[in-house]
């Protein structure tokens, strides 16, 4: 078997998460969080639709973790999100922080928007 190394560049992956944080390229945010590939911040959730419509023309693809299971997304974000036009592809946050860190290892320009566990 033939092992190879990953590299993010600059780029910060989710190395992991717990109940109530993520830990982002080692440091630990409380919390829900959003990752770019410039860096992650702390997020207020699915109420902070503008934080996520500020991301418009910006990323191929921005994750929406919605906590440790998938369920509907609120119709005004989702009716939102269409208009500003932002690529979006909901998912439970374990799911979208791996398929996160795939994409950012191949250079992609993803985000993710995680609700914490």
């Amino acid at each position: 078997m033939r092992l190879n190394e990953i590299s993010f560049g600059e780029a910060r992956p989710v190395d992991g998460y717990g109940p109530g944080f993520f830990r982002i390229g080692g440091e630990v945010i409380e919390g829900h969080v959003l990752c770019l590939p410039d860096g992650a911040v702390s997020w207020d959730g699915l109420e902070d639709i503008a934080a996520l419509e500020a991301l418009a023309g910006q990323l191929d693809v921005l994750l929406l973790g919605l906590g440790s299971e998938m369920r509907p997304l609120p119709t005004e974000l989702r009716r939102r999100l269409e208009a500003a036009e932002v690529p979006l592809e909901p998912m439970a946050s374990p799911s979208a922080a791996r398929t996160y860190n795939v994409l950012l290892s191949e250079g992609r320009r993803v985000g993710a928007a995680l609700i914490a566990v």
